[in-house]
């Protein structure tokens, strides 16, 4: 099986406290799922159309892993303590 990343970036945070309560969960959530944190900060440097938004890459074993990653009870319980405290765009992407 391919190693596959879970890609966010963030368009907006409108609730700084809200994102560090997350964080706080969500990471751990993360870990336990299998997940390895490789990226997590704003862009270096932005080329073409980029936006100068929030990234957080992860690395996972499998696309299965990744989503499970999302659909568990640890990460549910970070997305409710988010709530609508940021607009994110996240992609669960398959090594080549």
């Amino acid at each position: 099986m391919a190693k596959t990343y879970w890609v966010a970036v963030y368009r907006s945070i409108k609730n700084p406290e809200a994102l560090a309560a997350y964080a706080k969960l969500a990471g751990p959530a993360m870990h336990a799922a299998g997940g390895r944190f490789l990226v997590r900060g704003s862009p270096a440097k932005i080329y073409e159309a980029g936006l100068n938004q929030r990234v957080v890459v992860l690395e996972f074993e499998s696309v299965e892993k990744a989503i499970a990653a999302h659909d568990s009870e640890g990460y549910q319980a970070a997305l409710k303590v988010l709530g609508d405290g940021a607009e994110r765009d996240i992609r669960i992407v398959e090594a080549a």
